[in-house]
């Protein structure tokens, strides 16, 4: 898993992308009069608003144990995630889907499309530069899985929703250029304004699709697939282990709750067989330092 200074990292380089992106669409969308560069606008600023609460719940997931919150705070990243999903990309892809409408109902001449042009592509390459960013991160966690497994496995909402980001953006600004570009060869504005229509479903796509993954998180999800096998056979290959009988894990944000039922080897002794649980614990905190919390049960394997 990639860790908590990775992510941070892929979230700045987006917020510092976006800042600059949104300000040249806005002065764009102004200047021409496009729709589908004004939907563009309000996806990058939302993308900025989107990095800020992200940042901003990550700060939160690392307050600290109380009374009330035994296991800390790590799970409101969940939240933030979520309300990124539901408040900046649903919101900002529904308000692009009504003004592209609007401008279908009146459209309006498209003025200096070289101006729109140049911002795209301007913002192509900066929006590439923040991907590049955040699939580095991704790279470090994919273990030989597709990019859709990634997403579909992956226990780190942050990263998760600023990719989805990245990889909406870009395709936005494709479907922007294009519908800019044939407004221009053919004179004719409603390409324009389609261009904002595809561009806002292309946003609430991808919020459905990083809603449905965040709500997982926020049910509770285990750990992913490849590491609670991992966690298993380390267990079992422990001397002090007869037999692995049940293994729970817990994502609990950048922390993994692990619970253990287990036969373990004879003892002469509870001293002996307390001390035994305590050795196992100890090589798994060890291997895995974010396993900040392991519940062992010692058990008798039923036929």
């Amino acid at each position: 898993m990639s860790d908590a200074h990775g992510s941070r990292r892929a979230i700045l380089y987006a917020l510092v992308a976006n800042a600059g992106i949104a300000l040249a669409k806005f002065v764009a969308a102004f200047v021409t009069g496009s729709g589908s560069l004004l939907a563009e606008a309000v996806h990058s600023l939302a993308d900025c608003g989107n990095q800020l609460l992200l940042m901003w719940g990550m700060k939160q997931a690392r307050g600290s144990i109380t009374e009330d919150h035994p296991l800390g705070q790590g799970r409101v990243i969940y939240f933030y995630s979520m309300l990124v999903a539901l408040l900046l990309f649903l919101v900002g892809g529904l308000f692009s889907v009504v003004d592209g409408i609007r401008h279908l109902s009146h459209p309006g001449r498209l003025s200096n499309p070289i101006v729109a042009l140049s911002v795209l592509g301007v913002s192509v390459v900066l929006e590439a530069f923040s991907l590049r960013g955040a699939l580095k991160e991704v790279r470090s966690t994919l273990r030989g899985r597709s990019m859709w497994r990634w997403f579909r496995e992956t226990r780190q909402p942050e990263l998760l929703v600023v990719t989805g980001e990245d990889i909406a953006a870009l395709c936005g600004l494709a479907i922007a250029f294009v519908a800019v570009l044939l407004t221009v060869i053919t004179k004719n504005p409603i390409f324009d304004a389609l261009g904002g229509v595809a561009v806002g479903f292309l946003l609430m796509l991808m919020a459905v699709l990083v809603m449905r993954e965040v709500k997982s998180l926020i049910v509770g999800e285990s750990a992913e697939p490849a590491l609670r096998a991992e966690i298993r056979a380390h267990i079992a290959a422990r001397p002090e282990v007869v037999k692995v009988i049940s293994l729970i894990t817990l994502q609990w944000g950048e922390e993994l709750v692990i619970a253990v039922q287990a036969q373990m080897a004879p003892q002469p002794s509870a001293d002996a067989l307390v001390d035994a649980i305590n050795v196992v614990e100890e090589s798994i905190q060890t291997k895995w330092p974010n396993a900040h919390w392991v519940f062992f049960e010692p058990d008798h394997a039923k036929n």
